[in-house]
């Protein structure tokens, strides 16, 4: 048995009114800055904020009477054991959830409020993986994998079925890529559909698994990414050969190019998103000739992103355009010159952050200081008639780059 375009169809009638038919549309802001047509499928909209519903769902409907009474056990540090737990919980089936030791806590009890057992074990997911397929053993167990599993992989699929009822003029779909199943289902029902259609993974350059393995070349080891949703070291072994023979390409970017895209869709969309549901976009601004004059779909696969990284993704983007700068100032250490150097920020319509005054560790003379200033500007060339005022007026200053120290 493999998974088929009829597989994906039965999935979508087994689990219609229980997820969500997500919003599919037109950004027509997004559209203006790539040159393609981008369509984009609200996943994040779910109740658990990710697609991974669809697969856990599926997969809970094919259990026999007596499996729903045993149980079930899956390993996830965040949607999949969500989505898991909240349509266990719904039909009533026990649901253990084995998660890695160091899983933030909010995650844990985000996924314990959904109704399952927590049991946090291993130093990573392999780790966790093992004890949970022991658990199969041990307590009799059906193990629910977030990607290797024909049912989930079909239940993932439903998106594409879905936006190609919503928008049938998509020509290319572009995909987050971590472990493969929903790629895997996406492709094979959207190539059903539609076999002109372009199927395009997306994966980040600190996890390339699957990028690797298409291209026979051995796995590597990943470090970290934003995009840890997708943070996967070996593709799937039922997913694979799917990608493999419905998938046309599967392209890296870095993590760079996945913050941006998360403050674009955060700022011009005003949806939140976590890295893996940025990456379609990120590989859309990243190579735009390559999507210009194309109706291209992109799906938002989720939003669980962490409040605290999200508020840092802010602040690094405001300083990557310009909206914030970090200047040195060089000023006599005398009395008045700190508020003359404010006088003409705030004149010029700069706001002032933060202000560090060195005189201490400072090279420069000992009756001159050193001032570190932290300011609001409305973009760079706003910032660059700050600083160059600032010296006309006798303080000579330099920009701080984002990784220059203080």
């Amino acid at each position: 048995m493999t998974v088929t375009a009829e597989s994906v169809s039965a999935a979508a009638a087994t689990i219609a009114g229980a997820v969500c038919n997500t919003p599919c549309q037109h950004a027509r802001t997004l559209s203006e800055i790539t040159g393609a047509e981008i369509i984009l499928k609200f996943e994040n909209h779910q109740f658990t904020g990710s697609f991974k519903e669809r697969g856990a769902l599926n997969r809970l409907l094919s259990l026999s009477d007596s499996e729903r009474r045993a149980g079930v056990v899956a390993m996830s540090a965040g949607n999949h054991a969500q989505g898991v737990a909240y349509h266990a919980r719904r039909l009533g089936i026990p649901a253990t959830i084995v998660m890695p030791k160091a899983t933030p806590f909010i995650k844990i009890e985000q996924t314990r409020h959904l109704g399952a057992e927590i049991v946090l074990e291993g130093d990573d997911l392999d780790a966790s993986e093992d004890h949970a397929r022991s658990l199969v053993g041990s307590r009799g167990l059906v193990f629910i994998h977030p990607y290797d599993d024909e049912a989930v992989i079909a239940g993932q699929g439903t998106v594409a079925l879905e936006m190609l009822a919503a928008a049938p003029m998509i020509d290319t779909l572009v995909v987050p890529v971590g472990g493969g199943g929903l790629i895997a289902g996406m492709a094979v029902a959207a190539k059903a559909l539609k076999p002109s259609i372009a199927v395009i993974g997306v994966e980040t350059a600190a996890f390339p698994s699957m990028h690797r393995a298409i291209h026979d070349q051995p796995p590597t080891k990943g470090g970290t990414t934003v995009a840890e949703g997708i943070a996967v070291n070996r593709p799937g072994r039922l997913t694979f050969p799917l990608v493999r023979d419905h998938v046309d390409e599967v392209i890296l970017v870095d993590d760079g190019q996945i913050e941006r895209a998360i403050l674009m869709l955060l700022e011009i969309e005003k949806t939140v998103v976590e890295g893996a549901g940025a990456i379609g976009l990120a590989a859309v601004l990243n190579d735009p000739k390559r999507f210009s004059g194309k109706s291209v779909g992109l799906v938002l696969s989720g939003g669980n992103i962490d409040s605290r990284l999200l508020a840092s993704l802010i602040v690094r983007g405001l300083a990557r355009v310009g909206r914030l700068m970090r200047i040195a100032v060089d000023i006599p250490d005398s009395p008045g010159k700190l508020a003359q150097v404010a006088q003409i920020i705030g004149d010029l319509g700069g706001n002032i952050v933060e202000v560090f005054h060195e005189r201490a560790f400072s090279a420069l003379p000992v009756k001159s200081a050193a001032l570190v200033v932290v300011m609001e500007t409305r973009n760079t060339d706003h910032g660059r008639r700050i600083t160059d005022r600032l010296a006309e007026a006798g303080f000579p200053n330099r920009v701080l780059s984002i990784s220059a120290a203080t």
